[in-house]
């Protein structure tokens, strides 16, 4: 059925007409409701759907919603769950720009749901004001512009979800609170199956004030309960704001390649924060981190199987390009340059000083591998290129050189009982 303005979507809604195209855009004074098994549609790509007040589309379950842009107040959701089914069918998300969040978020008798997204651009959206946010490791996350969350703990209740072409925020101009956020219940229940996540350009802003520790977001977060088996990152993904990790995993990643760059501007931001497994990943641009404590990569809980770096750069104080306190397998990367010396961060809810030591293996942490193919290098004072303290490294290989530029700076540092395989850099013993 044709409709051209808001009577006839309302007598269509209303009427149970299954399938709905809408001819022309339309500005709707509040929000309205797919039953179950309605669907919405734009007869081109030009239709318009303006919500003047609250929230927009709300889902009952086997919706398909296509060819539509939709716009709220950025605070608001465009697109939502709201259902009591127990069975929520398959849920279909095509070709869509959407202003304000996305969230699809099941709870109470929601179990099964089968999610397809293919094609949603979200220009803006603000997600800090909602009250789920899951919380491990001393932090809380804000949800994402685009958010899939099963909130039900019950027995089996399962997301299923693939989604390809997403694309969130605008340079400079990025979402508020997380970018894309994936997440179960918790690590035990309501998880959350990831078929397949295609990303494009994903920029984000938590807006967290600095020195706040215990509240953090992600530009792309797989958080616990979530299983993603094959993740593409074709775009850029940058982080504006204090605490914001631009990738971070709880959950579990068989297979991630990031095609371009990484890049995070706010203080104890993280280019790559693994508290999950991560069995393959491979960043094939270089992962730049700007600001006090924003690290390149960290492995401080869980385990990577076979990690590839093409470039890892950090510019502040206390800002390590790796930090590695749990056993990974092998990890190979082209350079690792930081320019900062001592400052403080965020590390588990804490905020800890830092030195920003180019590779950093603590306690706890043991690398089977570590090969660099170019330098390590260092630019501030106090600090070292190379540093192992308390924890191990099998197998180190080293393609070029160990620099150091800063005063009272080390080439290598080995204590508390670290252990190293040195046979690659003998020249820098004394």
């Amino acid at each position: 059925m044709q409709v051209k303005d808001y009577i006839e979507l309302k007598d269509a809604l209303e009427s149970g007409e299954k399938d709905i195209e809408i001819v022309n855009s339309i500005g709707v004074p509040k929000g309205i409701k797919l039953e179950k098994g309605q669907n919405i549609k734009g007869s081109d790509e030009n239709i318009l759907l303006s919500f003047i007040s609250g929230d927009g589309i709300a889902l009952s379950g086997d919706n398909e919603v296509t060819n539509l842009s939709i716009q709220t107040s950025p605070s608001n959701r465009g697109i939502y769950l709201d259902s009591t089914e127990e069975d929520l069918g398959t849920i279909k998300l095509t070709d869509l720009t959407v202003t304000g969040m996305v969230q699809i978020l099941t709870r109470g008798n929601n179990k099964k749901l089968n999610l397809e997204v293919d094609t949603l651009d979200i220009p803006f959206a603000d997600a800090r004001n909602y009250p789920e946010r899951p919380m491990k490791y001393g932090v809380n996350v804000y949800q994402g512009a685009f958010t899939v969350y099963n909130f039900n703990p019950m027995e089996d209740s399962k997301i299923n979800f693939k989604g390809t072409g997403i694309k969130i925020g605008r340079e400079k101009s990025p979402v508020l609170g997380s970018g894309l956020f994936v997440s179960g219940f918790n690590d035990e229940s309501g998880p959350v199956e990831i078929e397949y996540l295609e990303t494009s350009d994903i920029y984000s802003n938590g807006m967290i004030p600095k020195g706040q520790p215990n509240l953090i977001t992600g530009s792309i977060f797989i958080v616990y309960g979530a299983h993603a088996k094959k993740i593409v990152s074709k775009g850029k993904v940058k982080t504006y704001g204090n605490n914001d990790m631009v990738l971070d995993v709880w959950g579990v990643v068989d297979d991630w390649v990031v095609e371009d760059e990484v890049t995070s501007y706010g203080s104890s931001g993280i280019g790559f924060v693994n508290f999950g497994t991560v069995k393959k990943f491979k960043a094939e641009d270089k992962i730049t981190t700007y600001g006090l404590g924003a690290r390149g990569f960290n492995q401080y809980d869980g385990t990577i199987g076979d990690a590839y770096f093409e470039s890892i750069k950090t510019v502040g104080d206390g800002s390590i390009g790796m930090q590695f306190s749990k056993p990974v397998g092998k990890i190979v990367v082209g350079d690792v340059l930081t320019t900062g010396s001592t400052g403080e961060t965020l590390v588990k809810g804490v905020i800890m000083t830092l030195a920003a030591d180019g590779v950093s293996v603590l306690e706890g942490g043991e690398i089977e591998s570590l090969e660099i193919l170019r330098d390590i290098e260092t630019k501030g004072d106090g600090v070292s290129a190379y540093h192992v303290n308390g924890g191990e490294v099998k197998e180190f290989k080293l393609g070029g050189k160990l620099i150091k530029e800063g005063e009272d700076s080390t080439e290598i540092k080995i204590e508390n009982d670290g252990k190293s395989d040195l046979s690659d850099v003998e020249e820098y013993l004394n």
